[in-house]
């Protein structure tokens, strides 16, 4: 996909980030919700990396992670050779120009109270000494970049559409010339009409600017559009993480098997992939399985994914699969499918 090599703009390696459980009258530390658990991949300069997986899988924590949004548990984020993760507050408040945010619901993450100039100069006041002439100047630059008319600049954001609103959090985010952006469902919010126009404003900035992009969504068909790699969470693990093109013409990962095979064909002429009903339900991210997450509704479990959790690796030239199908390639003992009858022992233990 590239023609040259291309630095990492962006390293994150086994990230964590739990979130403790407290019970009880003295609210003892009992336990912990593990949403992201152990998560590593690279974001090049200039790339768009679509992280896809169902609702609760981790995706909106691994972004606010990578911008200590949240404080992560453990691992590392190095942007621009810099690691995130261990900065203090003031050198992590001189950093936080490279790297910025769009957030899901534009109306809840627009102060009400302020006018759009307002609101996208915030940072040039917090971050830079600019007069008011220069930074009104740059409000109107980033109004036009974005497609919002200069006339609007003094109202306020419940007289705007969810996509105008949505074009504003684009702009507050570009007004200090971030490098990395993080997308958390920029268009989950929005009509289906306006998302294409949303995505597609994304895409000409990144040409434009030249920026970075973590394009979270669950919108698969929008991820295939826009993303140049692609990585499948499951349960606060990366299951898969492979170029576009070729995840979506042969998944590898079973989960990513089944999560690709509920998306509609836009070409007519080929054949449509076979729908894979996953039994089951998502096991807590407070008590997740012994061995593979994925080992309690994976069709193609047998008994190691019971016991070991599989390492994210490489196994064919830039894509990268946890699973130990591609380990071993003729599993001793097969299992099946969860609901198929399995062997017992004497004690009725599932062996």
């Amino acid at each position: 996909m590239f023609d040259q090599p291309v630095n990492n703009l962006v390293e994150v390696s086994d990230l964590k980030m739990y979130f403790p459980i407290y019970t009880g009258i003295f609210r003892r530390h009992t336990g912990d919700v593990k949403a992201v658990d152990g998560v590593s991949f690279n974001i090049r300069e200039g790339e768009t990396l679509g992280l896809v997986g169902e609702s609760g899988c981790g995706k909106s924590t691994v972004g606010r992670a990578l911008l200590r949004l949240y404080e992560p548990t453990a691992g590392s984020v190095m942007i621009s050779g810099e690691n995130i993760a261990t900065l203090d507050s003031e050198a992590l408040r001189k950093k936080r120009p490279t790297m910025q945010m769009v957030f899901q619901d534009p109306q809840a993450s627009l102060n009400p109270r302020m006018t759009l100039a307002d609101i996208i100069s915030e940072p040039l006041i917090e971050h830079t000494d600019w007069p008011v002439e220069r930074r009104l100047e740059r409000v109107l630059e980033l109004m036009d970049a974005v497609g919002l008319n200069r006339r609007f600049a003094n109202r306020f954001p419940h007289e705007f559409s969810g996509g105008q609103r949505q074009r504003i959090g684009i702009a507050r985010a570009l007004a200090l010339n971030p490098k990395f952006i993080v997308c958390d469902e920029p268009i989950a919010a929005l009509d289906v009409s306006i998302q294409a126009q949303v995505v597609n404003l994304l895409e000409d900035l990144q040409t434009r600017l030249g920026l970075t992009y973590l394009f979270i969504s669950h919108d698969l068909s929008m991820v295939r559009h826009i993303a140049d790699r692609v990585a499948v969470m499951y349960l606060g693990r990366i299951a898969e993480l492979s170029p576009r093109d070729e995840l979506f013409a042969k998944p590898l990962h079973p989960y990513a098997e089944a999560l690709l095979s509920a998306v509609n064909e836009p070409d007519p002429n080929r054949a449509r992939r076979e729908r894979i009903i996953l039994q089951g339900d998502v096991p807590s991210p407070a008590n997740p399985p012994k061995g593979c997450n994925f080992c309690t509704r994976c069709p193609k479990a047998f008994a190691r994914c019971h016991q070991e959790k599989p390492e994210l690796v490489e196994v064919e030239p830039g894509r990268q699969v946890a699973c130990f199908l591609y380990e071993d390639k003729k599993p001793a003992v097969s299992i099946g499918r969860p609901e198929a009858k399995t062997e017992h022992n004497q004690q009725g233990e599932t062996l």
